[in-house]
């Protein structure tokens, strides 16, 4: 199964034909391990790995990491308000934490404003909610093992007389 996973993972395009080449074990075996996969919740869903620096509608978005410090709720800790959280559209990943803060919430705005908006108007009011610090994502390098600058450019300094 993790041979399997490693390679889905790598590259989702991957058919069960090309995964039963490559590992050596029936197709009818790797769908049933794919499809028990999926079932389980263990793939939770194929996508594509996009730069969005590089989409020209997207050039433009404004991703921030915010740090939220909250109380947790009775009898649920902070599941609940994780919920409420991570229902917003503009939230892309919220994680528990362990250290100065409790939550950090990764977000897209098409704006500087629209972030500011969401902060205070949406994140700041939750009950439960007891401050927020936010830091803007001025370049992504990698994220998720994905190198997202130009490795092949020629790096070095130019000697001048």
């Amino acid at each position: 199964m993790q041979e399997i996973l490693d390679l889905l993972q790598n590259d989702a395009r991957l058919t069960p034909d090309d995964i039963a080449a490559m590992t050596k074990k029936p197709v009818a075996e790797v769908q049933a391990i794919i499809a028990g996969m999926e079932r389980d919740g263990i793939i939770l869903k194929y996508t594509a790995v996009v730069n969005q620096d590089k989409v020209p509608e997207e050039k433009d978005l404004v991703r921030a990491v915010i740090e939220i410090q909250v109380t947790p709720e009775r009898e649920h800790g902070f599941d609940a308000l994780a919920e409420r959280i991570y229902r917003f559209p503009q939230v892309k990943s919220l994680h528990l934490m362990s250290g100065g803060y409790d939550l950090k919430v990764e977000i897209e705005g098409k704006t500087l404003k629209d972030v500011a908006f969401f902060v205070s108007e949406k994140l700041a009011t939750l009950s439960g909610v007891k401050s927020t610090k936010t830091h803007f994502v001025l370049k992504t390098y990698k994220e998720n093992d994905i190198v997202y600058v130009d490795q092949k450019k020629d790096r070095r300094e130019g000697v001048t007389a």
